[in-house]
């Protein structure tokens, strides 16, 4: 059974993939990379490897995200802090300023029981880069752009009755079910 992780609160303010490239599209409030609790998962078992330094662990996230995600300083430092307080990790400064972060024998305790949840982290984060890797593709690229744009030009360009919003409706759905069962 999984110990919930004494980590509920936020990852600082901003747990919503607003890193750079924190994966939304176009306008609007970008979706979350990280669920709840997640970042700091992934944040405890990097330490677990390997004693760090802010920066580092902000640079190895997004070597993660093969470059899609990167917690901004703002993401990274609360959570630090968040983790610091519950005893997790401890933070030493060296000489010449620099924080050296290392998780402690309670943050190693709580990354062990709760393995099955950061696994599930890693496979969502491999599927996830699969996933920008297919919307850079040319085609699936230009197929994209083609649907919004003709769904922009039909629907917001010009007025529509309930028939055809509910034949639009339609074809998206169907669309959407023949996507989900290919093999």
């Amino acid at each position: 059974m999984m110990r919930h992780l004494p980590l509920f609160g936020r990852e600082g303010r901003h747990d919503h993939g607003e890193g750079r490239h924190g994966g939304g599209c176009g306008g609007g409030r970008r979706q979350r990379f990280f669920g709840h609790g997640e970042l700091r998962l992934v944040v405890l078992d990097i330490l677990s490897r390997n004693a760090s330094h802010g920066y580092e662990l902000i640079k190895e996230i997004e070597n993660l995200t093969q470059g899609n995600y990167s917690p901004s300083p703002g993401v990274i430092y609360p959570t630090l802090d968040l983790l610091q307080d519950q005893g997790l990790i401890t933070i030493h400064e060296e000489d010449g300023g620099r924080k050296k972060i290392a998780i402690t024998a309670e943050g190693a305790n709580v990354l062990t029981e709760n393995k099955d949840v950061l696994d599930q982290v890693q496979a969502k984060l491999k599927l996830r880069m699969v996933g920008h890797e297919l919307r850079k593709d040319p085609q699936m690229k230009r197929a994209l752009e083609n649907f919004k744009a003709v769904l922009n030009l039909k629907v917001n360009q010009s007025e529509i009755s309930e028939a055809q919003l509910k034949k639009i409706v339609g074809v998206i759905d169907r669309a959407a079910l023949e996507i989900s069962q290919l093999d």
